[in-house]
């Protein structure tokens, strides 16, 4: 296990580089392009030995996958938006998924249990306090409020008419959030959102929704955070007020919400835990794990693969893409790319 590349968001890929593999490669790509195996190989300028497709809110662009002569993992981060992911992880050796209470959505015929790993999101290593900002405001906001997140600009307006000291910004969380004494977090579609951890890492007094998909496993309430109850108004003012009303717990909960994320939650140790896993899958027999896939591929294209790429092909603009999408519904794609 040498060379690693990674497509799509690079989340904690960056990390990698310091994980003992000898060739980390990462590209972010955009557009309507589709990707076959030939393609990664000239990309990563290597032929990888792992290759990860990372969630970056695109329809599949890795086409062919289920024949990949490599050790392929894919990456959910969105699992709560994008319904067809589960179907396409089923063409991959493994599945990392961020969002836990979707794991047995990612369950199947060709993934299994022990093979689909939760992988929360985390701190980035740049989300870190800085002790030199005074405090502005007495509750922030930071993140999008617009007709697309319905649910959060009624909240807010709502908590807004009660609590004058509460500030909406949108921007840098970074240079914001040292400027809260309590830092308020909303999440649109009840998802364990990366605000979270990028809040605590930041060092702050988190405010936020007591949301399921691991809440509970990876955070002691009253502790590292203050939870509410989703969308309550009510619950979430009464908790606000609370602690600036006491400096001295929203002082505790600030230093223990950091020292918890920095001894569990940045990306660093979400590297560490992939390259275990992916150590495991190695030792005890990659090469047959890959076999395997690649001689079910056929039966994972028309259980999994095909009613996806047709859809995709039905909605794609791009000609381009439609003609891969509907070559790899055909089984036509190949690892050179679409086939006559």
């Amino acid at each position: 296990m040498q060379r690693i590349l990674w497509l799509g968001s690079p989340f904690f890929g960056v990390e990698l580089h310091a994980g003992g593999w000898q060739d980390v490669a990462l590209h972010n790509v955009g557009g309507d392009r589709a990707f076959g195996w030939e393609d990664l190989v000239r990309l990563a300028g290597f032929v990888p030995d792992v290759l990860v497709v990372g969630d970056n809110s695109r329809p599949p662009f890795v086409l062919g996958v289920e024949k990949f002569p490599c050790l392929t993992v894919y990456y959910s981060v969105d699992s709560h938006i994008h319904s067809w992911q589960p179907f396409y992880a089923q063409a991959f050796d493994a599945c990392m998924v961020s969002l836990r209470d979707d794991i047995p959505r990612f369950h199947g015929p060709f993934l299994a249990k022990d093979r689909v790993w939760w992988s929360p999101p985390f701190a980035w290593a740049q989300d870190q306090p800085d002790p030199d900002v005074q405090s502005v405001w007495d509750c922030l906001f930071v993140g999008t409020v617009s007709e697309n997140t319905p649910l959060r600009s009624e909240f807010l307006r709502a908590l807004g008419s009660q609590l004058p000291g509460l500030h909406v910004e949108t921007g840098s969380y970074r240079r914001l959030f040292p400027q809260g004494r309590v830092l308020l977090n909303h999440c649109e579609r009840g998802d364990l959102n990366f605000r979270t951890f990028e809040a605590l890492g930041c060092g702050g007094c988190l405010v936020t929704p007591r949301v399921g998909h691991g809440f509970a496993q990876l955070f002691v309430d009253g502790e590292h955070l203050v939870g509410y109850a989703p969308n309550d108004v009510g619950d979430a003012l009464f908790r606000i007020k609370f602690l600036l009303e006491h400096p001295d717990v929203a002082a505790h909960i600030r230093a223990t919400g950091l020292a918890e994320v920095n001894a569990r939650h940045r990306a660093a140790h979400r590297a560490q835990a992939f390259t275990d896993n992916i150590c495991d899958l190695w030792t005890c027999g990659h090469q047959e794990l890959v076999a395997s896939r690649i001689a079910r591929s056929d039966a994972v294209l028309e259980q999994c693969l095909k009613l996806l790429y047709l859809h995709w092909a039905e909605e794609c603009v791009c000609p381009d893409a439609r003609r891969a999408y509907l070559a790899a519904a055909k089984g036509r794609y190949g690892l050179a790319g679409p086939e006559a």
